[in-house]
This record gives structure tokens, sequence and C-alpha cells, in this order.
């Protein structure tokens, strides 16, 4: 493991916190399991920890892609688009980038598993999601980190929903992490909610960074260490119903960004990191585009976000099966980044083998 400057704890008693940590992650989980108390989750005091501080950039230094997937065909056509673009990119000049693997959380193989490098995980005990599916990431995380064999020092937590417009280095500095900015994610403004899971004696509301976990290039160790609290804080936040209402589908980000802050760890906020059309108009010198949000216009151009437009692209129009090769161009006046997202979706489709063929196995 990495060397880290003295905290003014003995390195003995990070190390009994931190075993006593890992096997009441995985105690929780087995009453869990076992039908015990969902409240039970909570009862954990996670490590606190704060890496020490380097200057400098990570150039050379590569990272593990990992994107968090299902069986499910909505899931499966987004991530051959985004493997496909990862392969083109990788071993371009300014790339970091190292292997690549789809952490498929269904618990059983499909039938991409030739086709993308992949690693099965268990998803969470049956109606522990309550629905919300993505709660299932931090678990898969945990498992992976747990189980798999990975050579880089740093992983990039990826969604299928990501196409790398250009080749990424390495954005982390050190031990501190790079994450993008969300706009919609302003912890100050919840500061009773945020409260519930980081204590005032942890620190200022701020220490709590405006991020999720995707798009997030960090070192494995302290994703190690993380993701049990990431994975304690989503099913705390999903079992408190006032911070479910008002956190809705960002909830496991902010639990991210809180159980980053428990272990003291902040982030690099880097908004050349992502852009997310429409919001986005230019790709600029930004380096994976995020395709979350619909993207209609009339024929004239202008955006009708919120009314289905007489152009679209929208990856919800493909929930049961993957958008048709030779999608349709964006009509004169709509925003680069738009037109760019279309291409992209047009030049995988047209590329990856059986693209019209393939379906859920």
């Amino acid at each position: 493991m990495i060397g880290r400057k003295n905290l003014g704890v003995s390195s003995f008693l990070l190390v009994l916190l931190a075993l006593g940590f890992f096997f009441a992650t995985y105690n929780l989980l087995t009453m869990v399991i076992q039908n015990k108390a969902a409240d039970e989750i909570g009862k954990l005091n996670p490590l606190t920890q704060m890496p020490e501080k380097t200057g400098g950039g990570n150039s050379g230094m590569r990272f593990h892609v990992a994107l968090t997937a299902t069986d499910a065909i909505y899931s499966q056509w987004q991530s051959r688009i985004m493997y496909y673009w990862y392969k083109k990119v990788k071993d371009m000049p300014r790339s970091d980038m190292g292997k690549f693997t789809r952490i498929l959380h269904s618990g059983k193989a499909d039938n991409l598993m030739d086709e993308i490098p992949s690693f099965v995980v268990d998803p969470l005990p049956e109606g522990l999601d309550r629905g919300y599916i993505v709660l299932n990431r931090p678990w898969a995380f945990v498992q992976w980190l747990e189980k798999a064999t990975i050579e880089e020092e740093y992983i990039l937590m990826a969604e299928p929903d990501h196409i790398f417009v250009k080749p990424l280095p390495n954005l982390a500095q050190g031990n501190h992490p790079a994450g993008f900015p969300f706009f919609y994610i302003k912890p100050a403004e919840h500061e009773k909610i945020i409260r519930k899971f980081y204590p005032e004696e942890m620190g200022p509301v701020t220490n709590v960074d405006p991020i999720g976990n995707s798009p997030v290039i960090i070192k494995k160790y302290l994703l190690e260490e993380i993701s049990p609290t990431w994975l304690n804080v989503s099913l705390r936040m999903k079992d408190d119903h006032e911070t479910d209402k008002q956190f809705g589908w960002v909830l496991e980000m902010y639990a991210y960004a809180v159980a980053s802050a428990l272990h003291g760890v902040r982030h690099i906020l880097r908004k050349d990191f992502m852009l997310q059309p429409p919001w986005d108009p230019e790709v600029g010198k930004r380096f994976i585009l995020h395709y979350t949000y619909g993207c209609d216009y009339n024929l004239k151009g202008e955006l009708t976000y919120g009314k289905i437009g007489e152009w679209r692209f929208d990856k919800r129009s493909f929930l049961n099966g993957p958008p048709p090769k030779n999608l349709s161009l964006p009509p004169p006046g709509v925003p680069e980044s738009v037109v760019r997202l279309v291409k992209m979706v047009n030049e995988a489709t047209a590329n990856i083998p059986g693209w019209d063929t393939v379906t859920r196995g």
C-alpha cells in the first residue's frame, strides 16, 4: 500500500479500525440477507482518514476503467457503445487509460462476456434496493475490489452512458481523486439532511464535495476504504424517508460524496472532466460526453426541453432495444455537442459486430 503521512494515529490502531469496519460491513450484509432488520444499517462508525497531500498531476499513471451495469438490453447497448469508444481512444497520445471492466451486478453472465471484459458480482438481496437499482453500484464495487485482480493503481468509475470524446489522462493528483462537480449536488443547501450522516464533529458540511461517484479517478486503496462506507450510507439514506424523498434519483451520488468526506477525502473538481448535452453546447476541451438528458428540438433547431421535439435523441426511447443504425442528424442550429453525440452513436453502431442481432442473453 502507498505510504501515508503520520496523522497522529498509530498504524496499529488504524489497522484495528480498518479490520473492524471491514468485518462489520460483511456482518451487516449477512444480517440483511438473513432478513434481520434493515435499520441495523447505520450502526457502523466508518474509519476517518485524510490521505497525504501531494503536488502535481499523475501523467503516465494508468487507471483502470470500471463501469457498473446490468444484463438489461438498455444497459447492454450503452455499454457496447461506451466500450467501442474506449478502445478507439485508449492508446492515443496523452491517454492514461488502462484496462477495462464491466462490473455486471446481475449475478450471472450474459451474452456480452466475450465482447466486453466483464466481472460478475451479486446484486443486493432481493427487495433491499426498493426498486432503486443504482443502490447496487456501491455493493458491486465492494465485491469487485475484494475479488478481482486489478493491476492499475488508480480506477476510473464510469457509467454505460459515457462516451470518451478524446483520450483521458489521469486527472487525479497523488492521493486526491478527481471528480466532476454536478450543479444539482448541493450539500450545503441540505445541511439538515447531510448532518444525519455526516455529524458536526466530522467538520463543516462544505467538506462534502458536490459530486457523485462517476466520473471519478481515485487511487484503488482509497476506493477500497470508501466503498463499504458508500454502501452503508446509501442504504441508510434510502431507509430514511426524509432523505429518500429529498434526494430521489441522486441519493446514491450524495451517499458517495458523504462517504468520501467521512474518510477525509477531498476531490479535485474538474469541470472539463465531462459535458452533458443539451446543457453544454460545445465539446471544447472536455473528455467524456454524458448523454443522460433527452435532447428535444424543433426543426428550427430550438430546444423544446420538457416537450417532445420534432427531432429528438433520448436514451430512454430505447429501453427495450438498441437504437437503430444511422440515426438522423439534428436540424441546423442544434448545438455542436448534440450533433457530436449522434455522430458518435452512429459510428459505434455501424462498426460494432451484430448490433442489430444481439439481444439480452
